[in-house]
């Protein structure tokens, strides 16, 4: 069953992504390492470096985290080992990025 969940979960952040890219795009200059995150932090850089809204969820689609990211330093030592979604909203664009935390 929860092999099911994750079928659907991943066929609609690919939809959805596919959609926000063709309206908003990708944000420019997006960079987020490391990536598997081995530390507990992770960084994100973008060409206008403005905040930043954050959402990750995991594998079920469960939101874990929603943050702020005013600099570019993220602090993931929270969450659990795994692969998780991460959606970085800037201004009127958006970028989604697996992310692996180990």
């Amino acid at each position: 069953m929860k092999h099911l969940y994750l079928v659907f979960f991943l066929l609609f952040v690919s939809i959805s992504y596919s959609q926000n890219a063709k309206a908003n795009g990708d944000i420019d200059g997006f960079t987020l390492y490391p990536n598997p995150v081995t530390q507990g932090k992770v960084y994100i850089n973008t060409t206008e470096n403005a905040p930043k809204k954050i959402l990750i969820f995991d594998v079920l689609g469960t939101k874990v985290l929603q943050t702020t990211l005013l600099g570019n330093e993220l602090n993931l030592s929270d969450l659990d080992a795994g692969v998780y979604v991460l959606r970085v909203f800037e201004r009127n664009k958006v970028a989604t990025r697996k992310l692996i935390v180990k």
